[in-house]
Formats: structure tokens, C-alpha cells, sequence
């Protein structure tokens, strides 16, 4: 009850401050409206099915795209972390486009597959799958080295070695990369679809902005926050929590 009261605190916080600020006239209740006219607007937006339409319309995206993610990520971090050539040959280039922010290959993918949901995918894609497998490799090599020599000792090898061994062992790590995957493909969807039109949430935020339409603007934001949040807490949390509690790195219940 402490941590929810605690949590409910900030939350009344946030929206008072909100509140004080945008009647403190430092803005123009047009340019910066209060939680009551958002929230009119995020109701509105309900109630006429254009805002679950899009969000349905962007989590399909996501979820497409990050199933790709994880079926590369995954087994491209598992060869970076135990093949020699993959790590002296593919692992730097995995980290050198790390740090390429996923924008930037939304020109490159307007250009190869113009203005489709495949441009917006490979952007996903692309945001999202280095940092799964640089997690996952990540999480290999932080399994200890004396469990992976008594399985040798015990003859255990190849598919039998990295099915029941290496990648349970490694599975905390690999869920851990599984989230953050998702946070940066999440972002990286958002920012695809501002950009043309899209019939996801990204596209709400423009016709917001070509409207001038603030309200809207801010409530398609609240509602990026809320389902992000909800993914976050309701599933990912959840399964990391169970692995580590199964693993043995958290207090069991």
C-alpha cells in the first residue's frame, strides 16, 4: 500500500503542476492546455474508435517487426558470443551500427520500398535487432565459465549444449535484451509514422500538429506513454521477474 500510495503522489503532483502551469498564463491556454482539455480530447478520441484504431494499427507493426527483431537478434548475439569469426569479424560492425540512431535509415528505406508499411518495418527492424543481439551476447558471456566446463566435462555438446545449457543459462540476460529490444523498436515505429501517413499513432500526432490541435497532440502522447508503460509492467516485468526469481537471482515469494 506505501508504494502505491507513493506512486499515486507523484502522479497528483504531476497533474498539479501541470495544471499550475498552464493557468499561469506564462502560455497560451491554446498552446499549452490543461490535463481537464487533454483528457476531453484523449475521451474524444475514444469514443469515435480513431485512437484504438491507430493503436491497433501501430502495435501490429511492432509486433511484426519485433518478432523479425528477436529472430535474428537473438541467434546473431548467441554467434557473436561463441563464434570466433563472428566475433572478430561481425561483431564490430554490430556495434558500430549500434550507434546509428534508427532514423536515419528511414531514407534508405523510403528509397528501397517507397511509401509502404515495409519502409516503416525495416526502420524497426533496423532500431531494434543490434541491441537484442548485443544484449544476448551479453548475456552469454556472463554465464559462469564453470558451468559451461563441467557441461563440456559431462560431454554435453552441440544442439543438446545450446538448448540446455547456454541459452537457459543465459535466458536472464537474453530477457533483459528482449525488453530494451522492444523499448527502441517502439520509438523507432513512433518516428517512422510521423513521418508520412500511416494510420498508426505517429500519424494522429501529425494531423494534431497540421491542425494545430495541442489537445490532441498531447493526448496521443498520454496514450503512447500508457501503452508502453502497460507493456512494460504487465508483461515484460512480469517475465523477467519470474526468470530471475526461477534463476535464483531474486528473493523467492
Amino acid at each position: 500500500m506505501k508504494r502505491w500510495a507513493q506512486k499515486l503522489g507523484v502522479m497528483v503532483l504531476l497533474l498539479a503542476t501541470w495544471e499550475l502551469v498552464a493557468r499561469s498564463g506564462l502560455w497560451s491556454p491554446h498552446l499549452f492546455p490543461g490535463p481537464s482539455t487533454v483528457a476531453k480530447s484523449l475521451y474524444a478520441m475514444m469514443a469515435d474508435g480513431r485512437l484504438g484504431s491507430a493503436a491497433l494499427r501501430s502495435l501490429g507493426r511492432l509486433g511484426r517487426a519485433y518478432l523479425i527483431s528477436v529472430g535474428i537478434g537473438v541467434p546473431l548475439g548467441l554467434a557473436n558470443a561463441r563464434l570466433s569469426f563472428f566475433r572478430n569479424a561481425v561483431k564490430p560492425v554490430v556495434m558500430g551500427l549500434q550507434a546509428l540512431p534508427s532514423i536515419c535509415w528511414l531514407p534508405l528505406a523510403l528509397l528501397w520500398f517507397g511509401l509502404t508499411d515495409t519502409a516503416i518495418l525495416f526502420v524497426v527492424v533496423m532500431g531494434s535487432v543490434l541491441s537484442i543481439a548485443i544484449a544476448t551476447e551479453d548475456g552469454v558471456n556472463g554465464i559462469d565459465p564453470q558451468l559451461i566446463r563441467v557441461a563440456h566435462t559431462l560431454g554435453v555438446r552441440g544442439p543438446r549444449f545450446s538448448f540446455g545449457v547456454l541459452i537457459p543459462a543465459a535466458l536472464p540476460g537474453i530477457v533483459t535484451g528482449l525488453k530494451l529490444g522492444w523499448s527502441f523498436a517502439w520509438r523507432a515505429l513512433l518516428a517512422g509514422e510521423l513521418l508520412f501517413v500511416s494510420g498508426g499513432l505517429g500519424q494522429l500526432l501529425t494531423l494534431g500538429r497540421e491542425l494545430m490541435d495541442v489537445p490532441q497532440v498531447m493526448a496521443v502522447m498520454v496514450a503512447i506513454i500508457v501503452i508502453g508503460i502497460l507493456v512494460d509492467r504487465v508483461f515484460f516485468q512480469t517475465v523477467e521477474t519470474r526468470v530471475r526469481r526461477r534463476w535464483g537471482l531474486l528473493p523467492s515469494m
